[in-house]
C-alpha cells in the first residue's frame, strides 16, 4: 500500500442474504488530502461501504486497509483517527451547542478547549444559549459534524450530510467541508446521490451502481471523459440533408433537431461551416457539455 493512501480495499463483497448481492469487488481507493465523493442512488451499496470501513458491519469477503494498516487486526487504534457521520447523532434539543458537545467530550477523550474549536470550525460559535431545538436544518447537521471533530480526526466519513437540507443548509455545508480540506488537512469521504452539489465540492469521484464501482478517479479525469461524450443538438433549414452531410458524426433524430457526438469545440465551427457551403440556414447549434448528473445517468444506463 502507498503512503499516500489513507483508504483502500480489495476485493470488497458484502451480501444482506443469499439472493441479493449488496456489493461486488469494490476496490475504493482514497488518497491523503482528497475530498472524494462517493456517489449512487439510494440503495447502490454506499452506506453498507461506509459501514464495512468503520467496523459497523464484519467483513465477508475482500479487505480493508485504512492509514496502511489492515483494519481487522487494528480496528482500535484506526478509528480513533477517524471521525464518522453514519447516521444524524442524538441530539438533546433542549440544550445548547456546547452542552451537546460537552455530554460527548469524554466519550471521545477530547480536551475541553477542543469544544471551542470544534464550534468555530461549524460556524456555531455565537449560537450562545440558543437551545439546539430551535435549531435551523443546516445548523444541526454542521453540529453533528462538529461532534464527528471531536476527536481531531485524521479522515472524516460522512454519509448522505447534505440529506434534507435547503440551498442555503448545502452551501454551508460545502464551504465547511471545503475548509477543514484546506485548513485542517482533513481527508473526507463522503456519499451522495446529490450529484451537482458533491461536483463542486470534490477533488476525486467514485461511482457506485447495484453494488457495483463504475467509475472512480479525479474529478478533472472525470470532465475528460465528459467532453468526449458532449453532445451538440442542431436544427437546420433541412435536417435530412444535413444527417447526410455530417454522416460521419452519426448524428440522431429528435423531433425537430438533430443530436451528434463531438470531441473539442473546433468541430462545432466545422459543422457550422459545413452546413453553410450547401445553402442550408442553421436555425440552432448548441453544444451541451454533460454534466456530472447526465453522466453519472449515461453510465449507470449501460448497467440496468
Amino acid at each position: 500500500m502507498s503512503d499516500n493512501s489513507v483508504i483502500r480495499t480489495s476485493g470488497l463483497d458484502y451480501n444482506y442474504s443469499k439472493e441479493f448481492r449488496t456489493l461486488q469487488d469494490i476496490n475504493l481507493k482514497v488518497e491523503k488530502g482528497n475530498i472524494y465523493g462517493f456517489l449512487g442512488p439510494n440503495g447502490s451499496g454506499k452506506t453498507t461501504t461506509l459501514r464495512l470501513l468503520l467496523g459497523l458491519l464484519e467483513i465477508q469477503k475482500g479487505s480493508i486497509e485504512i492509514f496502511g494498516q489492515h483494519f481487522q487486526s487494528n480496528r482500535t487504534g484506526i478509528l480513533k483517527r477517524i471521525g464518522s457521520l453514519i447516521e444524524i447523532p442524538s441530539l438533546y434539543g433542549h440544550l445548547n451547542a456546547k452542552e451537546n458537545l460537552e455530554v460527548y467530550r469524554a466519550v471521545y477523550g477530547a480536551s475541553k478547549s477542543r469544544i471551542a474549536e470544534v464550534l468555530r470550525i461549524a460556524g456555531l460559535e455565537d449560537t450562545g444559549r440558543k437551545a439546539v431545538k430551535s435549531f435551523s436544518l443546516g445548523m444541526k447537521q454542521r453540529l453533528s459534524i462538529a461532534l464527528a471533530l471531536l476527536p481531531n480526526p485524521e479522515l472524516l466519513i460522512l454519509d448522505e450530510p447534505a440529506n434534507g437540507l435547503d440551498p442555503n443548509g448545502i452551501i454551508e455545508l460545502r464551504a465547511m467541508v471545503k475548509k477543514l480540506n484546506r485548513e485542517e488537512g482533513m481527508t473526507i469521504l463522503m456519499s451522495s446521490h446529490i450529484l451537482s452539489e458533491v461536483e463542486k465540492m470534490v477533488s476525486h469521484v467514485g461511482i457506485i451502481f447495484k453494488g457495483k464501482m463504475l467509475f472512480q478517479g479525479a474529478l478533472t479525469e472525470l470532465h475528460n471523459f465528459q467532453q468526449k461524450q458532449s453532445t451538440l443538438l442542431l436544427h437546420t433549414s433541412d435536417n435530412e440533408a444535413a444527417m447526410n452531410i455530417l454522416h460521419e458524426y452519426q448524428p440522431e433524430r429528435l423531433e425537430e433537431a438533430l443530436s451528434l457526438s463531438f470531441d473539442g469545440i473546433h468541430q462545432v465551427a466545422d459543422i457550422n461551416r459545413r452546413l453553410h457551403s450547401h445553402d442550408l440556414d442553421v436555425y440552432m447549434l448548441h453544444p451541451k457539455e454533460n454534466d456530472l448528473e447526465q453522466l453519472f445517468i449515461d453510465l449507470t444506463n449501460k448497467h440496468i
